[in-house]
């Protein structure tokens, strides 16, 4: 990295860039030491703290506004923290940070969720919490585009896979085959079924990937993305085919923790959720098949 005057302390030795303190300022906001309303600094003030060059204090603070962290940003006065800062959130397993972004998301009158995918598993289940709330009556949506990527049949998976070998005749990937085949069913099913239940317009529609995703991917009406990293370990599972214990590279995708990043968080969070969802466009309309699931 070249080395500005800009991240050069007042004593010749360097301090912190202004990435490092826009950082800085990020996580005292995501803590709570610093709150919505709360002035920040003066810049003089910040660049006494951190040891820098007002510059990069100046560039730190644009970074913070470009993310909607600021408000008031003038010359006359230190800026604030926005009121409408996003908060963060530690991550939470898969399985339980899905269900309420879900439930959100249904309160849409058009809902589109496209996810890509090991199995639909993590998805069928997390339906369950919007699915309640629109046979309670709390939620009205008029239709519900469901879009799901999910391996094809035909390839040699990454995971799961016995640890000896793998292939079209093992167990374990046919194992996955069954898992994948059912799961998806049962998700189309309990959507299909609120066209007859409440009349809702819906379309649920499945495409089969040419390789493993090393991901699992949500998209939310287009203004969320939720993703999460399929963590490979080495253990020992029984299949469902009952053929005993096998000793297996596999995953625990309800397990995993969800990141979230939302259009209204900043510019960086549109950013991810505008090119994830042309990732996935592109996938579906690009090297993807038709997915039978039988």
């Amino acid at each position: 990295m070249v080395v500005t005057q800009e991240d050069v302390a007042v004593n010749g030795s360097r301090g912190p860039s202004s990435q490092e303190i826009a950082d800085t300022l990020r996580e005292r906001i995501r803590t709570g030491e610093l709150r919505a309303g709360d002035r920040l600094p003066t810049q003089a003030e910040l660049a006494e703290e951190f040891g820098v060059e007002r510059g990069a204090v100046r560039q730190a603070l644009r970074a913070l506004q470009q993310d909607g962290l600021l408000s008031n940003v003038s010359k006359g006065s230190p800026p604030r923290i926005a009121e409408s800062a996003p908060t963060w959130e530690e991550p939470q397993p898969t399985m339980v940070a899905l269900a309420p972004r879900l439930a959100e998301a249904f309160a849409a009158p058009r809902v589109r969720i496209d996810a890509a995918c090991l199995t639909a598993e993590t998805l069928m289940l997390a339906l369950s919490e919007p699915l309640r709330l629109i046979h309670e009556g709390r939620l009205h949506p008029e239709s519900i585009e469901a879009r799901i990527l999910l391996p094809s049949r035909d390839i040699n998976l990454a995971f799961p896979i016995s640890v000896e070998g793998h292939g079209d005749d093992d167990p374990v990937h046919q194992d996955w085959l069954a898992r994948r085949n059912a799961q998806g069913q049962v998700l189309r099913h309990n959507l299909q079924a609120l066209r007859y239940s409440h009349g809702i317009d819906v379309q649920v529609a499945f495409r089969a990937l040419p390789f493993t995703p090393p991901v699992k991917l949500y998209l939310l009406n287009g203004v969320e993305a939720l993703i999460s990293y399929y963590m490979i370990g080495r253990r020992e599972g029984s299949l469902e085919s009952g053929s005993g214990p096998t000793d297996v590279y596999d995953v625990l995708g309800t397990e995993s923790l969800l990141f979230s990043f939302e259009k209204a968080a900043g510019r960086r969070d549109v950013a991810f959720v505008t090119e994830s969802q042309k990732w996935f466009d592109a996938l579906w309309e690009t090297i993807t098949t038709d997915l039978k699931l039988s």
